[in-house]
């Protein structure tokens, strides 16, 4: 794939990242979704509720889909938007919100059931027993759901 000339890109500076264990390359003054877009990668996570797949949709800080974690262990940051996160050498990324490999996302079963699933379905669900709700129901949705 061909880079537009022009912008804040210096080509001559190459940096490289990895997302999701994959080595790629980008420039000084990409962001990650810019360089993983130039990378040919557009599949960046997973919807929170249906995991349906999600990519870049919007170019900044309003970017509701590719969310990231980016760097791992104790100084690890979820729920990152790879539009404004900028790119360094060495950079590591991770998508988020799938259980399984990105592109074969286990919870994506979940899509199927969505005509079973009205809004707000959990709330009434799964208040009973009253117990279960802490130690059960809730954090199960909450691992599901997969945002940080």
């Amino acid at each position: 794939m061909t880079r537009l000339t022009g912008g804040l890109i210096d080509r001559t500076r190459p940096l490289h990242f990895t997302f999701n264990g994959t080595g790629y390359k980008g420039f000084e003054g990409d962001t990650l979704a810019s360089a993983l877009l130039a990378n040919g990668v557009r599949l960046m996570g997973r919807s929170f509720k249906y995991h349906r797949p999600r990519g870049v949709l919007a170019a900044g800080s309003e970017e509701p889909n590719a969310l990231v974690s980016l760097r791992d262990g104790a100084r690890a940051e979820p729920n990152t938007r790879a539009t404004v996160a900028e790119l360094y050498d060495g950079l590591s990324a991770r998508s988020q919100n799938h259980v399984g490999p990105l592109h074969r996302d286990l919870l994506a079963v979940n899509d199927l059931l969505s005509p079973f699933f009205a809004a707000g379905f959990y709330y009434k669900t799964f208040m009973w027993p009253k117990a279960f709700w802490e130690k059960l129901y809730e954090p199960a949705i909450r691992k599901a759901a997969g945002l940080g």
